[in-house]
């Protein structure tokens, strides 16, 4: 029998399909189902330091809004004190009684200090580890890339040494050397790299000449950039690489094992096609191995790897690009 065991942050899990942090997983029903569709590991939806620090400000807003309407009145509700991340805390804990497969815990926060605080609040929920989601958008134009990122190392370091479960980094590719960083960010303990993340980018109704929100899926074949950097980090950090971004069935799962993932991560393939969609995976990469004749993960994994490939390293590079110009007519031929 065929055996998909592989690892996420070092955590053995029993085949590379790993649920992200969405929407999806916060109903205990649908994450019951994820775990006997064949799902390996869940990333619990992310606690988001900025939203708990919106709803705060809203209660407070709400609490208020009344207290001057007489001169002699202070205020007409009792003092009530915003729950924090109390309630995210209380649900992760649920979640974890209710399967028996890893959970994994996802964080976004803003200052260093609520890095650490958050980070240990989430490890005393029981969860197997934790996920950094790791990001900078650009508008300070004095702020060097050196600066954001020793900060970012900073973070990493102190949390590693204020808790004792595995911590996984989720990235933008955003970076001006995102390999320097990642090299940097695996000394310093990181268990695993999720390449890549996706943000929300704002968008413009030109009618009603007002910013809209814009939908976060990712389409297929998205997936290439992630490709692209599982295949340069295999057998240059001791991390595992967690592939992101535009995974929607079984064939780009196993591109991206044959690159150097150990796992892939999946969300916007289950809301198009639904949680039972993960047994399609899993039964698709089962399936090539058996025509391959694989007997397990390990002997296939990396093979198409820049440090594996000897004779032919540059199709990682820009010699790739030159190719695409030289080889354009047979490589076109027939899509016009």
């Amino acid at each position: 029998m065929r055996s998909l065991k592989t690892t996420y942050m070092g955590v053995e899990i029993d085949n590379p399909i790993v649920i992200g942090a969405s929407t999806l997983v916060t109903d205990l029903d649908a994450i019951k189902k994820a775990e006997e569709y064949g799902a390996a590991a869940i990333v619990y939806k992310s606690l988001f330091e900025e939203q708990i620090q919106l709803e705060s400000l809203q209660l407070d807003e709400r609490l208020n809004e009344f207290n001057d309407i007489h001169a002699e009145m202070t205020t007409i509700h009792p003092h009530i004190d915003h729950a924090g991340p109390d309630e995210h805390l209380y649900r992760i804990r649920k979640a974890k009684e209710s399967i028996s497969i890893p959970l994994f815990a996802s964080l976004n926060a803003v200052d260093k200090l609520t890095w650490i605080k958050y980070a240990k609040l989430l490890s005393e929920t029981g969860v197997d580890g934790i996920e950094l989601n790791f990001y900078n958008v650009p508008w300070n134009f004095n702020k060097s890339a050196k600066a954001i990122e020793d900060e970012q190392l900073q973070i990493v370091k102190e949390i590693k040494d204020s808790i004792s479960i595995p911590v996984s980094v989720k990235l933008s590719s955003d970076y001006t050397n995102i390999l320097n960083f990642i090299k940097k960010l695996d000394k310093a303990g990181v268990d695993a790299f999720v390449l890549f993340n996706s943000f929300f980018q704002p968008d413009i109704d030109i009618m009603s000449e007002k910013h809209i929100k814009s939908t976060n899926i990712s389409n297929e074949g998205d997936y290439k950039k992630s490709l692209r950097f599982a295949g340069l980090l295999y057998g240059n950090i001791g991390a595992d690489i967690c592939s992101n971004h535009g995974i929607f069935n079984g064939e780009d799962a196993i591109k991206m094992l044959l690159c150097g993932a150990s796992s892939v991560q999946v969300v916007s393939t289950l809301y198009k096609n639904g949680i039972d969609h993960i047994k399609d995976i899993k039964y698709e990469i089962e399936d090539w191995m058996n025509v391959k004749n694989y007997n397990s993960i390990d002997e296939f994994r990396g093979k198409l790897s820049k440090i594996k490939l000897g004779s032919n390293p540059f199709v990682y590079k820009r010699a790739q690009y030159v190719d695409l110009l030289i080889n354009s007519e047979e490589i076109f031929a027939g899509t016009l």
